[in-house]
């Protein structure tokens, strides 16, 4: 019998130090929680075959879609479609606090990553695998 993810998201969102924490994985959604430094971003990127949700809870940044910029803060939340080139940066001067959803899943399940560098230093074997949570 499967259990899901069921918590207080923005206290987990909040509550989270990490650049990036893969908190739940299922076989179609994915949950990561992600904390940005002031100045720092995630790095452009494309997601060919998965659309991602992005909610920020806390902090200002902005974040590019296809070469548009759009302002965010607190209770915003973008979606990025398939396909489209998009970057989220903290433009603050607190940490921007987020949590986001992949569907279908793009992080290996309960993967941590302390802060960007760590990132991407795993960039090539971080990608999903196939298992889920539970």
């Amino acid at each position: 019998m499967k259990q899901g993810y069921v918590d207080d998201i923005q206290r987990a969102t909040l509550d989270n130090g990490f650049f990036r924490q893969v908190l739940y994985t299922g076989e179609h959604l994915q949950l990561v929680v992600m904390t940005l430094k002031p100045g720092e971003e995630i790095g452009e990127e494309v997601h060919e075959d998965r659309d991602q949700f992005f909610r920020f809870e806390e902090g200002a940044g902005e974040v590019l879609i296809d070469g548009k910029t759009h302002k965010v803060e607190d209770d915003f939340g973008v979606i990025v479609p398939a396909g489209a080139r998009h970057n989220v940066r903290n433009t603050g001067s607190e940490p921007l606090k987020l949590y986001t959803l992949y569907g279908p899943p793009e992080h290996k399940d309960k993967v941590v990553h302390r802060d960007k560098a760590q990132a991407e230093a795993d960039h090539d074997n971080d990608h999903w695998d196939g298992k889920t949570t539970e």
